[in-house]
């Protein structure tokens, strides 16, 4: 069996990964404010609850985060004009710029690490992750 090396090699490689992503994405953005922001955009207005089917995390961390995106002017939040007690989620113009840098540093990142291996291995190493986050 190969899952200890496996598990060695996905550690350091998640790892640095994040490392790396929250070193080029501080001071305005984290990797959690730019998944968050990702998701707003391929489908806002969201309402926080939303959120949840896509975040591993509780309702309470949820408002924490958008806390704090919104104190740093990446999110906008707003009542529904029909029922107030519903609030909507939206992306604001300096969240939009923090996202779509963010998308450029991660794929600068991946494009940087695949380009150690061919083509066809890079099309290889995405089918065969594909297979193993299927299972």
């Amino acid at each position: 069996m190969h899952s200890l090396e496996f598990a060695r090699l996905w550690m350091k490689i998640t790892k640095e990964w994040k490392l790396h992503l929250e070193e080029e994405l501080a001071p305005h953005l984290t990797e959690g404010q730019l998944h968050v922001l990702e998701l707003l955009l391929a489908h806002q207005p969201m309402k926080p609850s939303d959120l949840l089917q896509y975040l591993s995390t509780t309702p309470a961390a949820i408002t924490t985060l958008l806390d704090r995106m919104e104190r740093g002017g990446l999110i906008a939040r707003g009542r529904d004009d029909a029922d107030r007690r519903i609030v909507w989620v939206t992306v604001t113009e300096k969240g939009q710029a923090e996202a779509k840098r963010g998308m450029e540093l991660r794929d600068a990142y991946i494009q940087q690490a695949l380009s150690r291996i061919s083509s066809h291995n890079q099309q290889l190493l995405v089918y065969l992750l594909s297979k193993v986050a299927n299972s």
